[in-house]
């Protein structure tokens, strides 16, 4: 049914997220979220200790956005020098296929740098071993090459072993694979001007910008339907592959999104580093406050340490949770909607304005650093406030 096709498609967007993560807090400040209890006068605590953490980490602050590019080494990923539109789209082959490798990595593992001779952890680890596997080579960038994707090759590239163990190793690998078969089965989005490649998303944005300028919400949509399909075991309704988007009863419509829940969490982080190869490239990039926070446990746990969020039953922190879990939904959600609010205190306390200081600058100065150094304090190897089972594709 058409209708019922629209209403759905109409969960692909940012603006999406944000209504129903408006709408998700609202209910939880009623007691209409099972579950959770807010508590907004702690807000004032979370925005004080990012907006000092901002200030150490940036005393001008002269904050870049939130983007995959902060965790790669110093001096920048090697790109050819071939034009800029050849130079954005490597950017875009590196950065898509490092962002979906970049879901939580465990507290154990490690990667030892060979170039640098430097010990990285956690996302920026993910993002130094992914960086080193585009530049050698050793992880290809088309779509026959990464269908055919060996595990054995992220094993190596991660340095992963029982001893340094990785988690999610396997989803990365079958989500490459996805990938791979994504390209070759959509030659319109990824292979306008040549081979099929991640890059290919990069010369479809580009016909898209209208006078040299184009919104940031339309890179998230352009991602939302070149990539939905390679997400496992995600919800696919009339035929339409909704990622991250998931399940509470909380949230009620009389239509066929009754109970969705959108999040697009990694899709959303993709959409913010891609903002620089296009601005390199000469595309103006507009409207970057129509994306949003992101829905992840740097985030969502600065608002659970600072007790904005509380478990109503304690005991829930104990046990281990699926991402689908409507608890963890809600936490997710909620998180975006808390940041939205955060952001305007925070300018406050820096002193600034809203558009010196998009959320995307608070998110990189910021609050999710802030969740992290919270999370350090509070908890051996500052892991997240929860046990949560992933597959190494949200999280």
């Amino acid at each position: 049914m058409p209708e019922t096709r629209e209403g759905i498609s109409a969960l692909l967007n940012a603006a999406a997220v944000r209504e129903r993560a408006h709408e998700m807090l609202e209910l939880a400040l009623d007691g209409r979220v099972e579950g959770w209890a807010v508590d907004l006068d702690r807000l004032g605590e979370a925005a004080d200790l990012t907006s000092a953490v901002t200030r150490e980490a940036y005393p001008d602050l002269a904050i870049p956005f939130h983007a995959r590019w902060r965790h790669f080494v110093a001096g920048g990923p090697r790109l050819p020098d071939s034009g800029p539109a050849e130079r954005a789209r490597s950017a875009f082959d590196l950065v898509i296929l490092s962002v979906l490798l970049d879901a939580g990595a465990g507290p154990g593992w490690r990667f030892a740098d060979p170039v640098s001779g430097r010990i990285f952890t956690r996302s920026e680890g993910l993002a130094v071993a992914s960086q080193r596997l585009v530049e050698t080579g050793a992880l290809g960038t088309g779509g026959a090459a990464l269908a055919a994707l060996d595990n054995e090759i992220l094993e190596r590239g991660f340095q992963a072993s029982d001893d340094n163990p990785l988690a999610g190793l396997d989803g990365r690998t079958a989500l490459l694979r996805r990938l791979g078969a994504q390209l070759l089965a959509r030659p319109d989005l990824f292979a306008t001007a040549g081979e099929p490649r991640p890059g290919g998303l990069y010369d479809v944005l580009a016909a898209r910008a209208a006078a040299g300028r184009l919104p940031a919400p339309a890179i998230l949509e352009l991602l939302l339907e070149a990539l939905g399909p390679i997400w496992a075991d995600r919800l696919v309704l009339e035929g339409i592959p909704l990622g991250d988007c998931w399940r509470h009863p909380a949230i009620r419509r009389d239509d066929s999104t009754d109970g969705l829940v959108p999040l697009h969490k990694l899709s959303q982080w993709l959409a913010y580093s891609l903002i620089e190869p296009l601005e390199a490239a000469g595309i103006e990039v507009v409207d970057v406050d129509g994306l949003t926070g992101l829905a992840e446990y740097r985030n969502g746990g600065l608002f659970v340490d600072t007790a904005v969020l509380r478990l109503t039953d304690p005991e829930a922190a104990g046990r281990a949770h699926p991402v689908s879990d409507p608890l963890i939904v809600a936490w997710r959600s909620m998180t975006v909607a808390l940041l939205d609010r955060l952001a305007p205190l925070v300018r406050s306390r820096l002193g600034v304005g809203a558009q010196a200081f998009p959320l995307a600058r608070m998110l990189e100065g910021g609050s999710w650093a802030a969740g992290r150094r919270i999370a350090a304090k509070l908890r051996p190897g500052g892991g997240p406030p929860f046990n949560i089972i992933s597959d190494g594709t949200v999280f």
